[in-house]
């Protein structure tokens, strides 16, 4: 008798002697209908094949890969792509699936149903490894026909190695044309920058930062130059000077042989009127105006002045008239000498300005260097930069070259069939072992419910604790059991109220 839906161990014990039966039975027949059931259910054949992902022959820090997206994502998004309704409906088409259901069904229904026989599974990578991408994936096909679903493994394999393939391809070549675009771009930019500097250094030719230190030392070259030139011309100016000193003494002294003794005269008259004038300054110097020693003086100078003039009324003519004078070969000399002096001169002077000119022209690039370096400093950033940025894409675009010419080849990352797709001999659905162990599992699990069923209905008490909860009564005496399937009768505990009266009188 159960307790409040509770079953203890003698419970247990005492229905597994009675009902010991009913376990085998619902277990065996479970078991011959599920078994019996594997043979009713359609077959299916399950086809399959292990794709491994070879990595590239030649290392990543040679030539580095373009295909930076995960091998999961890209897996799944290929699975979607070959799964879809354009990849699998030719494969229908072509291998005739589904004869007596293309009439019945759309075409979406049987792509569906297609699809849903298709399985794709990543390889999880091995314990310990520190590359977490997985080896490779497994193909599985499941379908009514083992030579059907071979030849559907082998059309999806197939996808998954072409799809691969023409994806990084694709990739190369997409990568390959927008760096040679952007290389061409940088480069443009480049020769603009670079025809901008060399612009800027025709202009500033001579003011630019590296040629301060040599205009500052050319500067200080002119400026010697400049003294030696000054220093030139001082001294062929001292020349002429000198020799045409030496040219009117010399001319005058012909003069005065040619004029005779009336040159003589005049010649005395004038330093006596030269002594006068150095006489009369002493005189002014110690006395004034009014003194008659400087009024006396003065007359004297006026009458030497009278004297000197009639005398030069009076001077006989040259001989002039009478034909040129012919000049001596010193006063020849003297006058050629004051020619080259002269010629000397307007070199120097020349010389002394180009020096000048020079020295202005180096002193307003120095001054500019200042400003010419900063305008330079910014043109030449600009340059780096654009220098930069085609160096880098430049690069980029060789390695993707290289990439494409891997593609080509077939040395980067590829797809390889481990095993081609298999052909299944025995059916993979319904599985006899399966379905025998659901039915074992089944049938007991029904025999233990039926023998729930039979305590839960059972309401005999066998025990003292099922007449004490029964009856809600306590136990006086015991009659002793027997065995029922001898006796034909049950083993009670019997507790009535007239037999408790009779015990307690005779107590």
């Amino acid at each position: 008798m159960l307790r409040n839906g509770e079953i203890d161990l003698s419970e247990i014990k005492r229905l597994l002697r009675r009902f010991w039966w009913i376990l085998p039975t619902t277990t065996f027949v479970a078991a011959a209908i599920a078994l019996a059931v594997t043979f009713v259910l359609p077959k299916k054949y399950t086809s399959s094949t292990v794709v491994l992902v070879e990595p590239p022959s030649v290392s990543k820090e040679v030539v580095p890969t373009l295909v930076t997206e995960d091998l999961y994502h890209r897996l799944a998004s290929m699975k979607e792509q070959i799964l879809s309704r354009s990849r699998l409906q030719p494969i229908i088409e072509k291998l005739s699936l589904y004869p007596e259901e293309r009439d019945k069904k759309h075409m979406e229904d049987l792509v569906d149903k297609l699809r849903q026989s298709i399985d794709v599974a990543l390889m999880e990578p091995m314990a310990g490894s520190n590359d977490r991408q997985p080896p490779g994936f497994r193909v599985s096909v499941t379908f009514n026909d083992p030579r059907v679903a071979q030849q559907i493994c082998t059309e999806i394999t197939s996808m998954f190695m072409e799809q691969n393939a023409i994806r990084r391809t694709q990739q190369a070549n997409v990568t390959t044309q927008f760096l040679t675009q952007e290389v061409e771009d940088a480069k443009r930019k480049l020769d603009e920058q670079d025809a901008k500097l060399a612009q800027f250094k025709r202009q500033y030719l001579g003011s630019l930062p590296e040629e301060l230190q040599s205009n500052l030392s050319l500067m200080t070259g002119l400026n010697t130059q400049l003294e030696a030139a000054t220093q030139a011309v001082s001294r062929a100016q001292q020349d002429k000077a000198f020799n045409e000193t030496l040219l009117n003494q010399q001319e005058a002294a012909q003069r005065s042989s040619q004029l005779g003794l009336s040159v003589q005269n005049q010649d005395s008259l004038d330093q006596q009127l030269a002594a006068q004038q150095v006489q009369l300054s002493e005189l002014l110097g110690k006395y004034t105006a009014e003194h008659p020693d400087v009024i006396k003086l003065k007359a004297q100078i006026e009458e030497t002045k009278r004297r000197i003039a009639a005398t030069t009324d009076n001077k006989p003519t040259t001989p002039s008239t009478s034909g040129p004078t012919r000049e001596s070969a010193q006063i020849q000399q003297l006058r050629a000498k004051i020619k080259l002096d002269d010629i000397s001169i307007a070199d120097a002077l020349k010389h002394q300005a180009q020096i000048q000119q020079q020295i202005s022209q180096l002193q307003s690039r120095v001054q500019a260097s200042p400003m010419v370096e900063q305008q330079l400093k910014e043109l030449m950033r600009n340059y780096q930069t654009a220098s930069d940025m085609y160096n880098d894409l430049l690069k980029r675009q060789q390695s993707s070259s290289m990439v494409g010419e891997l593609e080509s080849k077939q040395q980067s990352e590829t797809f390889r069939v481990l095993d081609p797709p298999s052909l299944p001999l025995s059916p993979s659905s319904p599985r006899k072992i399966v379905f025998l162990g659901g039915g074992l599992a089944g049938g007991l699990a029904l025999g233990i419910g039926i023998l729930y069923l039979v305590a839960l209905t059972d309401k005999a008490m066998y025990t003292e604790r099922d007449v004490e909860v029964c009856l809600k009564l306590p136990v006086l005496t015991l009659i002793p059991g027997q065995d029922p399937m001898a006796a034909g009768v049950r083993a009670r505990s019997v507790k009535t109220p007239k037999l408790a009266d009779a015990l307690a009188s005779k107590g």
